[in-house]
């Protein structure tokens, strides 16, 4: 029997762990099983995995899965991919009349019925955790469905080729009765499940998911992690020989796939204190944890690793006490804000932050305070999402106390709460762009922070940036990164300027306070902040029109590039066997505040990857 595990990734450089623990699990135990004799060897199917991207034409997949003709074909269906998932199902019997479809994943476990009834095309579900339930449909062969844990399927009577075609089902009660789902399966020791990483070439220039535990010990009422219960962690002496093997390989990174990986001090001390111990020099680990649940000792730890060896995403979601309340949160904001800013002060750990818009007792004005809240910690990163009202959630159970509007379609995303309109949301849209725009990409740094001394808040500032975006049409249009560059200035040149000369500036603080006072002074001060930025990030040769003329002279340029060509005093680490003309390409001299600066191209900073600056002797 050839057996198909597909799956569809948002981006090409994912890839998908379930399908691969899938096979590596089945393989396994069907070894094992059949060197004991309980089942006969030349029986062991053929398990092979296609993994495809949303961004492929349904024709593309449909045209690779015909040329592969599997007799079982199994879908790992998630919310980014389900509609995409949906449209194959429709089609596929079409060229495959005689293949058997199953279906398993987050998006399908909590409503495995509603889904057989939708799509007749389906033979059955395998719902949550896949390992096992997998592996004995494999073994069942179609026989004995009804001892099986943990799957919905339709009685073999009736699953046939016509019933798999024929869109319309005239007859919903009997339907019903021939659909039929066994008990839950009971949660597997995860140590069980083989290292599905032996072979790299499948994840070469994709990252790599890894997982050392299972379940939540949280309850957040939008999420679906809330509901395994059944906290599961991998033997640890075995996650560490896991980790060696990417640190050996010096993976460039590998994403933890644990919903809190710090729920439980001793694991999460184990295994920082093996990467820290073992650290390669360049793979980065990455984990979603709850920061107010970090101590003193795993701080201590995280402050004194590598910089960008590990890096952390923290979920505080809004800092409306009564909201945190409601979605059944545990968490107190002035804990957390704490220990992101002792981590933080450490400079070498990448933190992001989340935010999420349209939670109940949010409005505009509470939204506008948590932004303000989380954006002072200064993180690497801030995600303002938008709630995402998923199936088999309490957020789902309580939509009509929250008079909570959504979109039918996946990702099933708010439109309007009781406390938020849909301009609301609309404002809100803008405002996370300029937020990954001037914020989340590190080209901006040092402007955004000078603006924001004027605007007085940082949501302000973003929302001032929408407006003139929406008011001159740049919301619809790409831009280049320096395009941006030049789109800030054009908004300090038209928006700042307009009100220096207004008597009244109710959002804005006195520019006396933070201004030079005149037009050419603030026009020069972000001019200066600007370029520094423009420079920090980018080796540009081509000078934009804002930055002006070049300041440094070709002589003073000369000299300098001269003199380090022989003495090495500024430019040492990754300029060895450089001549002048090379170094010159490779950096780049600019003088700000009254101070020649050399920009170093060569060492970037580990966190942000911005150049080295280094204030400059004058020859």
């Amino acid at each position: 029997m050839n057996v198909l595990l597909a799956a569809i990734n948002a981006k090409y450089i994912h890839s998908n762990l379930a399908v691969y623990s899938l096979k590596a699990y089945a393989e396994e135990k069907w070894d094992s099983e059949a060197g004991q004799k309980e089942i006969q060897e030349d029986t062991k199917p053929i398990i092979a995995i296609a993994e495809y991207t949303i961004n492929q034409t349904v024709d593309q997949i449909l045209m690779d899965l015909y040329r592969r003709k599997p007799d079982m074909l199994c879908f790992s269906c998630y919310l980014w991919n389900i509609e995409y998932v949906e449209h194959l199902l429709r089609e596929i019997p079409k060229i495959l009349p005689k293949t058997e479809i199953w279906l398993g994943g987050p998006e399908v476990s909590w409503n495995a019925k509603a889904v057989l009834l939708r799509f007749p095309q389906v033979r059955g579900v395998m719902r949550g955790e896949g390992e096992e339930t997998f592996y004995q449909l494999l073994r069942a062969r179609n026989e004995d469905l009804h001892k099986i844990d943990g799957i919905t399927f339709r009685n073999k009577e009736v699953w046939n080729n016509d019933a798999r075609n024929n869109e319309a089902r005239n007859d919903d009660d009997r339907e019903q009765e021939t659909i039929l789902a066994t008990d839950e399966r009971k949660p597997m020791d995860l140590s069980k499940i083989p290292f599905v990483y032996k072979d790299m070439d499948p994840f070469e220039h994709k990252i790599i998911y890894y997982e050392s535990s299972r379940g939540c010990p949280f309850s957040c009422s939008y999420c679906l992690s809330s509901i395994d219960k059944c906290l599961r962690f991998r033997n640890p002496e075995l996650v560490k020989r896991e980790l060696q093997f990417f640190i050996d390989r010096k993976v460039p990174q590998v994403k933890f796939v644990d919903r809190t990986f710090n729920c439980r001090h001793d694991h999460a001390m184990t295994i920082w204190k093996y990467l820290a111990e073992h650290d390669n020099g360049t793979t980065n680990f990455h984990f979603e944890v709850a920061a107010d649940l970090l101590n003193e000792e795993e701080i201590r730890l995280i402050r004194s690793m590598r910089p960008g060896l590990i890096q952390l995403e923290i979920g505080v979601q809004s800092t409306n006490e009564r909201t945190i309340k409601e979605i059944r949160r545990t968490m107190k904001f002035s804990e957390v804000a704490r220990i992101v800013s002792e981590v933080r002060s450490g400079g070498n750990i990448h933190q992001h932050l989340d935010l999420i818009a349209g939670l109940p007792y949010e409005d505009m004005e509470s939204f506008h305070r948590s932004f303000n809240d989380v954006y002072a910690l200064r993180p690497q990163q801030l995600q303002l999402g938008f709630l995402k009202v998923l199936k088999g959630s309490y957020m789902e159970e309580k939509a009509e106390d929250y008079q909570l509007v959504f979109q039918e379609r996946p990702p099933f995303e708010v439109l309007s709460t009781k406390w938020l309109s849909y301009e609301d949301v609309i404002r809100l849209k803008g405002i996370e762009e300029m937020v990954e725009v001037h914020y989340n990409s590190g080209q901006f740094v040092h402007t955004m922070e000078r603006l924001e001394t004027i605007f007085g808040d940082a949501f302000s500032m973003y929302d001032a940036l929408r407006a003139y975006y929406e008011a001159h049409g740049l919301d619809q249009v790409n831009h280049s990164r320096i395009g941006r560059y030049e789109i800030l200035w054009a908004f300090l040149t038209e928006y700042l300027e307009k009100y220096l000369t207004e008597s009244k500036k109710s959002s804005l603080k006195s520019f006396g306070e933070s201004l030079v006072g005149s037009a050419d002074g603030w026009q020069e001060e972000f001019r200066e902040a600007l370029t520094y930025d423009l420079y920090l990030r980018e080796n540009v040769k081509n000078r934009p029109a804002f930055a002006g003329e070049e300041t440094v002279e070709k002589r003073i340029a000369a000299a300098f590039y001269e003199r380090e060509e022989s003495e090495h005093q500024y430019l040492k680490s990754g300029y060895e066997g450089r001549d002048r003309r090379q170094m010159r390409k490779m950096t780049h001299l600019e003088r700000i505040g009254g101070k020649l600066l050399l920009f170093d191209y060569q060492n970037r900073d580990a966190l942000c990857n911005q150049a080295r600056v280094t204030a400059v002797e004058e020859l």
